[in-house]
């Protein structure tokens, strides 16, 4: 097939990245020990203050870290001590620990379509703490071009193929985020194709919306063998 210009996402849809934040939140969930309030409905008041928080401070670990002490010392209801924080900030800071999981059959369909077509990384999140994700994966050299920015919407995808001269009707956003790989993508006129994660973040989730660029559904990610 003609060469394309794949842009591919990084969390969830090359390595696993939620799965941690996920059991941190259980983690906080049970240290909190709310006498009213089931886990769901804490996570409801984290969700609302990580909306806000993330149109200033952006995403990552450290501003995990702090939305959980935010939520932490609105929902408590012993003295919050020092110790206190010290643990809550502590289920964050334990996700940079986390083993690098790259997800089954990235590295080998990565390398299979590298040799076919111009491959780009776009991820979201604090810049330093995606560059190290992406040493330890050891994904990088698959990409001839890696942005990190801080938040992926419709002018970041037009940006982006300004910057590089990308075709709009042979570029595609792979990934498993409606919110920030899919649906801005096509707003931009690209085309995208959807690889969903079991465990795809809350607030990434949104309906797939029409537009002008073509849209796939695949089952896994090995699946872009079959069309690209």
């Amino acid at each position: 097939m003609t060469s394309q210009y794949l842009i591919f996402d990084a969390d969830d849809t090359l390595w696993e990245n939620n799965i941690y934040f996920e059991r941190a939140f259980e983690d906080f969930a049970e240290f909190l020990a709310h006498s009213s309030l089931q886990p769901a409905q804490v996570r409801a008041v984290l969700d609302e203050i990580e909306t806000a928080n993330n149109r200033i401070h952006g995403y990552g670990t450290l501003n995990f870290a702090r939305n959980l002490r935010e939520t932490y010392l609105r929902l408590a209801e012993r003295e919050v001590r020092e110790d206190d924080m010290k643990t809550v900030i502590g289920f964050a800071e334990r996700i940079l620990e986390a083993p690098m999981e790259v997800i089954d059959a990235v590295p080998e369909t990565l390398e299979y379509l590298a040799s076919r077509h111009d491959l780009t990384l776009f991820t979201k999140g604090h810049p330093e703490e995606q560059r190290l994700k992406i040493d330890r994966s050891g994904l990088g050299r698959f990409f001839g071009h890696t942005a990190i920015v801080k938040e992926k919407d419709a002018a970041a995808y037009r940006a982006l193929a300004s910057e590089r001269g990308l075709q709009p009707g042979v570029t595609w956003m792979i990934g498993n985020s409606p919110k920030s790989d899919i649906n801005p993508a096509i707003e931009a006129g690209l085309n995208a194709v959807f690889v969903p994660h079991a465990h795809t973040w809350v607030l990434e989730k949104q309906d797939l919306r029409p537009g002008a660029g073509r849209l796939l559904v695949l089952e896994s990610f090995d699946g872009l063998r079959d069309w690209f």
